[in-house]
């Protein structure tokens, strides 16, 4: 339906996109870290706030006492339900596969491809690999009784290359699935000595690529507020009405795009998917430099924080 030029992404980004795997990126990270920084196979089992201090227990029944406590644990935080009390989860539809192929694809390829009520996108990750994922709508915690890589190859079997190509490319073991939940708005971020980042506090589909960046823009500014900021709870309490705005809007939009993906009848679906094609390419190209690009990224300055 589409076929941008590559230059594009350039002219809305800003500079070339560059896919990196997750586990890679974390590797990264953690290397830049002080040794003995991160303690591993521990979960937050709940948390106490005690004036300026809060108590933190954990998986393996001891309890840690911190100057503040930074909630990065993920849509089912314990961390936001300290904060808000339950959030309610709902099954939005449709179920996603992601994994990778030892397959070396033409970037000219990369894309999308819609079909009535599923889609799949493939990016090159490097020059032997390949990203990819795939949707469908599905009853909620259905599992492939012959695995799901092979039920994607049959499924997908007659898509347009290099989708079919791609899946016979790829290990079992590299396969993921998971069912897409959203769930209810946390109303609070942030409380005293406590607060949410990432899917802890904005989980959101995955339709616009924003869930872990949207989680490194939160580590940035939640950085540069601590810096420009005496004390850690107010820090913690302008970062969470200055990043709200913004998190809003992508979380809403990213359920949109996969609503119409993923309407109910086939016959709306493929429509729907159709007549994107209708949107003029400029236009597309302005909004993916509004979600997406370096000038979409703003640290907090004395212009856009005068009123929090």
């Amino acid at each position: 339906m589409r076929r941008p030029a590559g230059e594009r992404f350039v002219t809305a980004l800003g500079e070339p996109l560059a896919v990196i795997q997750r586990s890679v990126l974390r590797d990264i990270f953690t290397k830049a870290l002080v040794a003995n920084t991160i303690e591993y196979g521990l979960a937050a089992t709940g948390l106490v706030t005690d004036g300026n201090r809060v108590r933190l227990r954990l998986s393996d029944a001891t309890v840690r006492s911190a100057d503040a406590v930074i909630g990065a644990d993920g849509t089912h935080s314990v961390v936001v339900r300290h904060l808000n009390g339950p959030l309610t989860e709902r099954y939005v539809g449709y179920t996603a596969w992601r994994g990778t192929a030892r397959y070396a694809m033409d970037p000219e390829l990369a894309g999308e491809t819609l079909g009535p009520g599923a889609e799949a996108g493939h990016v090159p990750m490097g020059s032997d690999l390949t990203y990819w994922f795939a949707t469908e709508r599905t009853a909620e915690g259905g599992l492939s009784p012959a695995g799901e890589l092979p039920y994607l190859r049959v499924k997908l079997a007659d898509w347009a290359e290099p989708i079919p190509s791609l899946l016979a490319a790829t290990s079992p073991a590299d396969v993921l699935r998971d069912g897409l939940y959203d769930r209810s708005p946390a109303r609070h971020w942030a409380r005293g000595p406590v607060v949410v980042v990432g899917d802890a506090a904005h989980p959101m589909r995955p339709h616009l690529g924003q869930g872990g960046c949207q989680g490194l823009e939160d580590a940035a500014i939640l950085t540069a507020f601590i810096d420009q900021t005496p004390d850690l709870a107010t820090a913690f309490a302008r970062f969470a009405a200055f990043r709200r705005p913004r998190i809003k809007a992508l979380v809403r939009e990213s359920a949109w795009i996969g609503e119409i993906v993923h309407l109910r009848t086939a016959f709306l679906s493929a429509g729907a998917s159709r007549a994107s094609v209708l949107i003029p390419e400029a236009l597309l190209t302005r909004h993916l430099a509004s979600v997406a690009a370096r000038s979409a990224f703003r640290l907090p300055s004395s212009s856009n924080t005068s009123r929090l």
